[in-house]
């Protein structure tokens, strides 16, 4: 069965940084497109960044130069680094590979 784990949300100021950090377990995920998606209160998902199999990144232009995504084949770990928190950055943060998503961790950015 194929688990996504996500962890690393909180509150964090505006400029701050976190690092999320989303488990995979049931599947080999080097051959897959990994994904992180967001849902800000009260509005829909959103595409924030992906890493294929290849190792090719891409983000959401509204993150990027700010968030890194990065893969640990080793020990099946996707993670995404985010500097530079905004306020509108602020929402439940997704693991995805498909139609599959983890439970998400909360990333809030306030002062």
């Amino acid at each position: 069965e194929i688990q996504l784990v996500e962890s690393g949300g909180g509150l964090v100021q505006p400029g701050g940084s976190l690092r999320l950090s989303c488990e995979v377990s049931g599947f080999d995920f080097s051959t897959k497109t990994m994904n992180w998606r967001r849902q800000p209160p009260g509005k829909g998902l959103e595409w924030v960044s992906s890493i294929n199999q290849y190792g090719a990144t891409f983000y959401a232009p509204s993150v990027k130069g700010r968030f890194t995504i990065s893969r640990d084949i080793t020990d099946n770990m996707v993670y995404l680094q985010m500097n530079s928190l905004k306020t509108e950055d602020t929402g439940m943060y997704f693991c995805t590979t498909g139609p599959k998503m983890g439970q998400g961790t909360q990333v809030t950015v306030s002062s």
